[in-house]
């Protein structure tokens, strides 16, 4: 499992591909860790005292992890830093290093491959851990940004909602379908999504078999749960938007930003010195053009898709306003629209607006995560 990111990731960490070269910096105790699900391994030198090792945590959580970080005291033994890839739990593990006083360093996976060089000998643990430490002791680890808890909150909560929205609308296609597959009258998208549900409940007695009913009740039912929940999360997330100093900015200057997108937008691209150009930020989100590559056989022209999927979905979504004819960036739109087709346009101007809210960002640093209105509490908006 270390270095392969879920879907959550592809979630947390394809969003943070900002590569940077380390400073050299004197630490008293370097070391790498490999991140799996099982087992954490490490490996770490200290150079002033001679002391070399290598070992396993096992199991990998937060109690084994904390017992075996009591053993470095950078109080008296000078800076300890850790270097771990990217991929699945690296959360937990830079926050337990945060407690000890232990800096934690985190790479992108895909670079630091990179940086392995030709394949000479079979990939272990024990190697990708070594790699790590070397990497950061010659100050070469590609390090990826790591953002504040709050941040990662944000993140996942915006991640949730959007899992929700995909559920919802895969259990009305399932509705579609089995309509479909029996031959009933066409029951149109909105007799299931804004309500109609009298129609739809007519067709299912009238026109569907014994299983046919049982097929579509259920996905009622539980999109009715799904909906439950997307309201109350919705709701938590407005107000939350509402309150950052970051969001505000965004959605005062930048025309079809709202709450959602302001916020996927300040979580994603916000922070102290996060990107050195606005077209970095563009390649992070996924929605840059790729090039021929014969190594992995992908065609051009096609977007790369590698950065947070929820902040192309609401960038998207934020573009198409641009298609109102009261919109600042309506004649740019028509002119790609006209060119190409509405999505080029969409796309197009989705890329103006990350470069937009990149350069406000930047501007504000650290200050865009500031809560500037204390939101409501979470038990009243959602449980």
């Amino acid at each position: 499992m270390g270095g392969l990111l879920s879907s959550d990731a592809a979630h947390l960490l394809r969003w943070t591909s900002m590569v940077t070269e380390l400073e050299e910096v004197p630490m008293a105790i370097v070391g790498g860790l490999d991140i799996h699900r099982k087992q954490l391994t490490f490996d770490w030198v200290d150079e002033q005292n001679d002391k070399w090792e290598r070992g396993r945590i096992s199991p990998a959580d937060r109690e084994h992890l904390a017992d075996w970080l009591r053993r470095f005291d950078p109080a008296a033994a000078g800076p300890v830093a850790f270097a771990m890839e990217g991929c699945t739990g690296w959360r937990y593990i830079a926050e337990e290093m945060g407690k000890a006083g232990v800096i934690a360093h985190l790479a992108e996976p895909a670079e630091t491959s990179a940086l392995r060089g030709p394949k000479r000998r079979a990939k272990t643990d024990k190697a990708d851990a070594k790699l790590l430490r070397e990497l950061l002791a010659a100050g070469r680890l590609p390090e990826c940004y790591i953002p504040a808890g709050q941040v990662l909150e944000w993140r996942a909560l915006l991640e949730l909602y959007q899992d929700l929205r995909i559920q919802h609308t895969g259990w009305a296609q399932r509705i579609q379908a089995v309509c479909f597959h029996q031959g009933t009258t066409a029951p149109g998208q909105a007799g299931i999504i804004r309500g109609d549900r009298a129609r739809l409940r007519a067709i299912v007695d009238e026109q569907l078999s014994i299983s046919g009913r049982l097929q579509v009740n259920t996905a009622l039912a539980i999109m009715d749960v799904l909906a439950e929940h997307l309201d109350r999360l919705r709701r938590r997330l407005l107000c939350t938007a509402r309150g950052v100093k970051g969001t505000r900015a965004l959605m005062h200057e930048i025309y079809g930003v709202g709450p959602m997108s302001s916020l996927a937008l300040c979580a994603w691209l916000g922070g102290e010195q996060r990107f050195s150009s606005s077209r970095k930020a563009v390649r992070f989100v996924g929605l840059d053009i790729t090039v021929h590559s014969s190594d992995g056989k992908r065609s051009p022209g096609r977007l790369s898709r590698q950065g947070p999927e929820v902040l192309r979905w609401l960038l998207f979504e934020a573009a198409k306003t641009s298609a109102r004819s009261c919109a600042p960036g309506y004649g740019y739109y028509t002119q790609v629209k006209d060119r190409y087709d509405a999505n080029r346009a969409c796309l197009s101007q989705a890329r103006r607006i990350v470069r937009h809210a990149t350069h406000i960002l930047t501007n504000l640093g650290d200050d865009a995560f500031t809560i500037v209105a204390q939101p409501a509490a979470p038990t009243t908006i959602a449980r």
